[in-house]
């Protein structure tokens, strides 16, 4: 039984009442009466008092549930000093490194650093460490060994258990072990960090709390009433070179008999049936030296981790890193609407903290004035991160809820022009969308409602949606509503109304959209529709712009290098967009993140799409430098600095007949004697994805294209 966030009975410190910011000094602790703080939470952000940044939403639900709570926000990493500055909490600390993963903060998908930091006082790049939680964690070892430790946020989500990891370009342990920590809190973490602080605080020592779903610790041995699964007995990888047991001592005897018979095994998708019959059961998946040394065994416990992500279905997971097992518990349940609703109209200031001045934050400037009204997304793109973090269920607020919001905008932001920014989420037209059957979402472990095809038993309808746009037009002092959040073009036809209101009240002259490719081979990596979908849309968008009297555009973005993608797919994108007569001003090269399915695709070779055998088929990986510069210059075509090298890859593809000056080729045969410049469009765009929400944090950094 769950039991409802906001029920817990209050703790005593209730009596102090909710602060205007949370303290950042002992100067503000001492204003607010406080000899100390309850929990104390460390952040890679500057903290901003807005339900859109992470360490908000944690430090105000704590606070409403009678806790003190205190921020140390971008502390200098390279002493104990600025993480001893509000002494030590009665509880625990609370480590993040912010909104967004601090390598993919720091660093391109080229790995070159990058100078900026938008969640950064005046947009420096120098304020967070490299593994901002490894290190944050190893500060407060250093200056509070005794004090148990929490770490969270995107970047712990990700690495719990083993991982590639991109930047090194080897497979790292979980994160649980590298920080020391005592609890990881995985994706929306309000459930487990409640009863957390609830439980410590009535005297449950951290190290006897190991029954919070959401949750993952290291632990000696697994406990003699709990039956072990070895992942290979129901989703078999085969057999080493060597007919050799591939767990060593922690297979079953079971395991080994089938390994033999890979072609076979049982599905994956069966298991649903013993998690419903068998509580008391973990799947061991390949330990950390088992998937630090075999590609294989590493796309099969991807493929695994990503079919136990159904919190109504899905099991325990254990990963052995050398003499210590890594616990996954079962993924959270997700908020119910009067939840969620509380969470996001807690009495934050909406503001940056006082301490900042007139400090500029690009990340708030571009969210202050946009709505979440969502979380989760159920597309299950395998470059991203969302689904990892937030789930394939979509958590709705209430529509008054909103308004609510859209309405404390108007009074109390002295910079609201009217105009909110954004009415969106993960995905902007998925709310209220679920499984028409709460039984078959139950056993469901599939990883997209909407790949190969929309699951019949999703409600797709979009109406709601359209009410709530109106009703959010309509409130008084609001003179437009934009949706900027990325939008599932394969959903909003299905419901024609939907993009007609869309195009003809919510679009402010451009609206970004994500086929990211063309051709089907990279799609089916990426579990994106076809560009039929896209084609379908964008015919809608065009004739109701037409019918409003508006010249609106369409902004596609397309990914470079995804794993599946040939020379030739990017050759016929670059291809399809000069017919189309859209010219990339800057692209997005694939960036291998923690834990992602496409990041197992990266570093294995293989399909965790697919049942995974060492005998399985390799796929195109894109992985050096040079061919990774090709297809972004493919994205690039037009410019003449990516010339040279196009017409050297068309020569050596057999295509030179693309060389030339026609409006059939792609690149001239000449370089022009002086290169000009291309400029990039007068309008600025936001990143794409959930920057905005600040739910999920990993933004994909794409801008703009433009049609000429």
């Amino acid at each position: 039984m769950t039991t409802p966030l906001f029920s817990y009975r209050k703790f005593w410190a209730e009596c102090f009442g909710p602060a205007r910011e949370l303290p950042m000094s002992r100067a503000e602790m001492d204003a607010l009466g406080w000899d100390s703080c309850d929990i104390i939470i460390v952040t890679g952000d500057a903290y901003v008092d807005h339900p859109s940044f992470g360490m908000a939403v944690i430090g105000r639900l704590l606070e409403a549930q009678g806790f003190r709570v205190g921020i140390i926000a971008q502390p200098d990493w390279t002493s104990t000093t600025d993480f001893q500055a509000l002494g030590a909490p009665n509880l625990f600390f609370g480590v993040a490194a912010g909104n967004m993963d601090s390598m993919i903060n720091r660093y391109t998908a080229d790995r070159k650093r990058r100078n900026d930091d938008a969640y950064t006082p005046g947009n420096t790049g120098d304020k967070r460490p490299d593994r901002a939680v490894i290190v944050y964690s190893q500060r407060l070892r250093e200056a509070y060994r005794q004090v148990p430790l929490v770490i969270g946020s995107i970047e712990a989500s990700l690495r719990r258990i083993a991982h590639y990891d991109y930047w090194s370009d080897r497979v790292r342990r979980s994160i649980l072990v590298d920080s020391s920590a005592d609890l990881l809190l995985y994706g929306n973490a309000e459930r487990a960090i409640v009863a957390l602080a609830h439980r410590m605080a009535a005297g449950e020592a951290i190290h006897t709390i190991r029954d919070l779903r959401g949750t993952a610790f290291v632990r000696k041995r697994i406990p003699d009433d709990w039956r072990v699964i070895d992942s290979t007995s129901i989703d078999v990888v085969g057999p080493v070179s060597a007919p050799a047991d591939p767990y060593a001592a922690a297979a079953s005897t079971a395991c080994a008999s089938t390994a033999a018979a890979a072609d076979t095994a049982v599905p994956i998708t069966l298991v649903g049936d013993v998690a419903q019959r068998d509580t008391q059961a973990v799947i061991r998946i390949p330990g950390f030296e088992q998937v630090r040394d075999d590609p294989a065994l590493y796309a099969h416990a991807s493929r695994v981790l990503h079919k136990e992500t159904n919190p109504h279905n899905a099991r325990p997971l254990v990963q052995s890193h050398g003499d210590r097992e890594v616990w996954l518990n079962a993924p959270p349940l997700p908020l119910a609407t009067t939840e969620l609703d509380q969470v996001f109209e807690l009495p934050y200031s909406r503001l940056p903290h006082s301490a900042y001045g007139d400090a500029r934050i690009v990340a708030y400037e571009m969210i202050r004035h946009s709505v979440n009204i969502m979380r989760g997304c159920f597309g299950g793109c395998t470059f991203c991160s969302i689904t990892e973090h937030e789930g394939r269920i979509i958590q709705n607020r209430s529509e008054d809820s909103i308004i609510r919001e859209i309405e404390q905008i108007r009074d109390t932001s002295p910079a609201f022009t009217g105009v909110i920014s954004d009415l969106g989420g993960p995905t902007a037209n998925m709310w209220r969308l679920a499984c028409n059957s709460p039984e078959v979402e139950a056993k469901c472990r599939k990883l997209s409602c909407v790949f190969p095809g929309i699951c019949k038993n999703l409600n797709t309808d979009q109406t709601p949606l359209i009410g709530l746009y109106r009703r959010a037009r309509k409130v008084q002092g609001v003179k437009k509503v934009l949706i900027a959040s990325g939008l599932r073009y394969d959903l909003a036809v299905r419901t024609p109304d939907y993009v007609r209101e869309l195009v003809t009240h919510h679009v402010g002259g451009y609206l970004k959209i994500a086929p990211e490719h063309t051709e089907d081979a990279p799609l089916s990596k990426m579990m994106k529709p076809g560009i039929g979908s896209y084609e379908e849309f964008r015919a809608m968008f065009e004739e109701y712009s037409r019918a409003a009297g508006k010249k609106q555009y369409l902004i596609p973005y397309f990914i470079a290098a995804h794993p599946g993608t040939s020379d030739k797919d990017m050759m016929q994108l670059a291809l399809w967009l000069k017919r189309n007569k859209y010219r990339a001003d800057q692209v997005q090269t694939f960036y291998p993140s923690p834990m992602a399915t496409a990041t197992a695709m990266y570093h294995s070779g293989k399909n965790p799409l697919k049942r995974v055998t060492r005998t399985s088929d390799s796929m195109p990986t894109v992985k050096g430098l040079p061919q990774r510069r090709l297809h972004k210059a493919f994205l690039r075509y037009h410019d003449p600095e990516n010339w040279p090298i196009l017409r050297q890859a068309l020569k050596k593809m057999g295509r030179a007949d693309l060389i030339g000056s026609g409006s059939k080729h792609l690149v001239p045969a000449r370089q022009p004697a002086k290169q000009h410049p291309v400029v990039a469009p007068s309008r600025g765009t936001r990143p794409f994805a959930t920057q905005h929400n600040g739910v999920d944090g990993v933004p994909a950094r794409r801008k703009r294209a433009s049609k000429r």
